[in-house]
């Protein structure tokens, strides 16, 4: 009888002694946490619970990891911790730690390349944005990038990024419909590409990108040079344009420009250049797959950040004489 006593009295302490260290778990987990001040944390792919608890306690974001690996095996049905960058509050006890890594929003680290940046300025872009790792070796094709905001997360490749946006760009190119090429004086995607920089260089007015691919087509489809300063200036620049407030060759075209002959001169050149001369966005390119119809063959800056149409030699020199007013009075 005594020895069952002892064993029930065992138990019981037993019992005691499991219920206080619950609680104390408990008490732990829902206490504040350690950390004096917010702190951006980065979860990698495939990284194990045990992994992340100790790593939270060596930077001090929370006390002790066995509570938190108990608390990820019941909080939430054991719902899987996320992968990304997360910003953990000062204080924040283990519960609340966890439930940021379980359900929380990861950070959102982006850049923009602009619609018409050359392959050299969408490097410096990417140079230039923080946390990504990695150094571009070549620079990319020019048109094969995509303009567009990507997201990404710290520790994040520099070449990563380039590879996302020539898939984004090859696949985009891919959706469109090519037998709009038969109506075209243009036979291969490569050449809407072309035209495509062109008018994306020449025009940051979307509701003129039909209207200028119209102007380029219908010069092509008569035999006319193109006669686009932009191509001018690539075969200048070779897409490494100064970035000094004065314009891609830091300062104004000039006539000996135009006159000197380059592989991407389309006054001393016809047809279309050998190459994009920048990276056009997806309306650019639509616009040439689709251009508008008329009988434009010139245009011409407006002052209003436009362009003044055309359609005859004598017209397009009324206009130009009009920029040229405007140009002399700003």
């Amino acid at each position: 009888m005594k020895f069952i006593l002892g064993l029930f009295s065992l138990s019981y302490l037993l019992l005691i002694g499991i219920a206080i260290a619950v609680l104390g778990v408990v008490f732990v987990f829902q206490m504040p946490g350690p950390l004096d001040e917010a702190r951006e944390i980065q979860i990698k792919k495939g990284q194990g619970v045990r992994d992340i608890a100790q790593m939270l306690q060596d930077d001090n974001i929370i006390m002790n990891a066995y509570p938190f690996m108990v608390g990820a095996k019941l909080k939430n049905g054991g719902k899987p911790l996320q992968a990304g960058e997360f910003l953990i509050p000062a204080q924040y006890s283990m519960a609340n730690v966890l439930d940021v890594l379980q359900n929380g929003t990861t950070i959102q680290r982006k850049f923009t390349v602009p619609e018409g940046k050359t392959s050299y300025q969408i490097v410096q872009i990417l140079n230039d944005t923080e946390f990504l790792d990695g150094d571009i070796t070549d620079i990319p094709p020019e048109g094969s990038l995509m303009p567009d905001t990507y997201f990404y997360a710290k520790g994040d490749t520099r070449m990563e990024k380039i590879a996302r946006m020539q898939s984004a760009m090859a696949d985009f190119i891919a959706e469109q419909d090519q037998s709009a090429l038969k109506g075209l004086p243009l036979e291969t995607m490569e050449e809407v590409m072309i035209l495509a920089s062109i008018v994306e260089k020449e025009t940051s007015v979307p509701t003129e990108y039909a209207k200028v691919a119209g102007v380029f087509i219908n010069r092509l489809n008569k035999g006319m040079p193109l006669q686009t300063d932009p191509t001018v200036i690539y075969g200048i620049t070779n897409g490494e344009h100064k970035n000094e407030g004065k314009g891609p060759l830091g300062r104004r075209l000039l006539t000996k420009d135009i006159r000197k002959d380059t592989l991407y001169n389309t006054y001393t050149r016809p047809g279309l250049t050998p190459t994009p001369i920048c990276n056009p966005g997806r309306a650019a390119i639509k616009a040439v797959l689709n251009p508008a119809k008329h009988d434009y063959l010139y245009f011409v800056a407006d002052g209003t950040g436009g362009h003044a149409f055309a359609k005859t030699y004598k017209g397009h020199q009324a206009n130009v004489a009009k920029w040229r007013k405007i140009r002399r009075n700003q």
